[in-house]
């Protein structure tokens, strides 16, 4: 089980993240992501903290914890400028908050999130068709959410990226220990979005291929 895509106390989760790691250890996790949400005013101070405390736990914890964040809410004429300081800062992969239709994320967030190169565009709602497509262009993974809210246009999502073989990930955004799910539960929400069963293995795939890739960066 692998999800990128996870909160810590560094912003509104429930959990330090070492008992994060921990709990997603427990429901048989190989690699976590912690991307905790961030904007202008706190992006260095959850990049620096993220990155201090990865190294740690991975060797401790026996899980691989992956260092990210989660652009959130920023005005979509900023985003590119975030998504190339939070790189410069060091840090693994970028997730921008997408146009759920849980949360009044401005319109265009999706579009700009996409031309920024983020790696992950979180529960991007009723997305465009051409922004499906210019996600598959810049490699950009559309996220099928385990979250409630977010999840209600996994279906939506899931078509689209088949139609344009834009690809997709799987994530839960848990910010308390009862969102992180075990391996047949986010096979489970994957089927319910409509997609057939292989597509949960693709999208663990992708996830693997971005852990893989981040990696190799940073030696």
């Amino acid at each position: 089980m692998i999800d990128l895509h996870t909160h810590s106390l560094l912003s509104d989760g429930e959990l330090l993240p070492a008992e994060l790691a921990r709990r997603a250890k427990a429901k048989g996790y190989k690699v976590i992501g912690i991307s905790d949400h961030a904007d202008h005013t706190n992006i260095e101070s959850v990049i620096t903290s993220i990155l201090k405390i990865s190294s740690f736990i991975s060797y401790h914890e026996g899980i691989m914890v992956l260092p990210g964040v989660e652009i959130t809410h920023v005005p979509k004429q900023l985003i590119g400028g975030l998504v190339k300081f939070a790189r410069e800062l060091g840090i693994y992969y970028v997730v921008v908050h997408g146009e759920t239709i849980a949360e009044p994320v401005e319109e265009g967030t999706n579009s700009e999130a996409i031309k920024a190169g983020a790696d992950i565009l979180a529960h991007p709602g009723l997305i465009d068709e051409d922004d499906v497509v210019l996600a598959k262009k810049h490699g950009v993974l559309l996220e099928i959410s385990g979250r409630k809210g977010h999840s209600l246009t996994n279906g939506h999502v899931g078509r689209l990226a088949e139609k344009h073989g834009a690809k997709l990930i799987f994530d839960t955004d848990s910010h308390s220990p009862s969102d992180l799910t075990d391996i047949e539960q986010a096979r489970k929400i994957v089927s319910g979005s409509g997609l057939k069963p292989d597509m949960f293995d693709i999208m663990q795939q992708n996830a693997m291929e971005l852990f893989k890739k981040a990696m190799e960066k940073k030696r």
